[in-house]
């Protein structure tokens, strides 16, 4: 994708969103290649007022007085560390816990029982949240693994959880969410696993995070891991990607999970592509592992 990529029939430099720092259709298409070339997602004259409502701030911040000034700084070597910055706030990180319930309900119904026998047994069970946001899918996950084995901790059995934004990881780590974000939380639940830091925040229980290993990873680059993976929650992530990349990567998680392992997906998305034959649909954006070897 090039800077051109996204240019309709209109000028180039077309005002698009008009302010303090108006934004060009220009503009708009040089950030969208960076934030392509760095991390995938496709970004359309449709999202113009998100990209100046998110970057303005970081405009005004740094002193810059334009949107080309800002184009020409983050591709130079001296702005990468901002280039950084306008990746992470441009990544949408809305999420909350147990969002789309029904696959939490199939997880504990469906999936952990033979995952938890196998860990009783000795063995290895393995989970990933990729693109985990602020903590409260893989936090969601492990609450309801100890529901099925509140021993889990002390088997081996883990859950990855990585995003490509290292400032929400660090919220993740921390595990301290406002008292609204507990709202799908049941109260025993939050009475047993949370405790109360502060007037309007509550952090979770140790036993929870223990379960969790938190990296950063940009999907688009190698994946320091080899799997296999009994199950892998991508939910509404892949949904800014162009369909190109969308089936790379539902490719690439076929690949890491084990033959009848589960995939997760968010409820706006769909396999495409080669990738759809690797699975069979067994719920609602719910999918399994074709048995057999993973195809090459």
């Amino acid at each position: 994708m090039n800077a051109k990529a996204i240019l309709s029939a209109g000028s180039p430099e077309e005002c698009l969103v008009s302010g303090e720092y108006p934004l060009t259709r220009r503009d708009l298409s040089e950030i969208a290649a960076l934030i392509h070339a760095d991390a995938g997602i496709a970004l359309n004259e449709g999202k113009a007022s998100l990209v100046y409502s998110r970057l303005s701030k970081r405009l005004r911040r740094i002193g810059l007085t334009s949107f080309r000034d800002y184009c020409q700084f983050v591709g130079t070597n001296e702005g990468q560390a901002e280039r950084r910055e306008m990746l992470s706030s441009l990544t949408t990180n809305f999420t909350k816990f147990f969002r789309e319930n029904h696959h939490f309900e199939y997880l504990e119904r469906t999936v952990l029982p033979p995952l938890v026998a196998r860990a009783r047994a000795g063995g290895r069970v393995r989970i990933w949240s990729a693109g985990c946001s602020d903590g409260s899918e893989p936090y969601s996950i492990a609450l309801t693994v100890l529901r099925a084995m509140p021993e889990a901790a002390s088997a081996d059995f883990k859950i990855l959880a990585t995003d490509i934004d290292p400032k929400i990881l660090d919220k993740a780590r921390a595990g301290v969410y406002e008292t609204a974000a507990l709202e799908t939380v049941d109260p025993l639940t939050r009475k047993q696993l949370f405790r109360k830091v502060s007037d309007s925040a509550f952090g979770i229980d140790g036993k929870v995070k223990a379960l969790i290993t938190y990296r950063e990873l940009n999907l688009m680059s190698q994946w320091p891991f080899r799997g296999p993976f009994d199950i892998i929650f991508c939910r509404n992530v892949v949904i800014y990607f162009d369909e190109p990349t969308q089936v790379r990567i539902w490719r690439r998680y076929a690949d890491m999970l084990a033959p009848g392992g589960h995939l997760f997906i968010g409820h706006s998305e769909r396999l495409w592509g080669e990738a759809k034959a690797c699975f069979e649909n067994v719920g609602i954006t719910t999918y399994r592992r074709c048995q057999g070897e993973n195809p090459k």
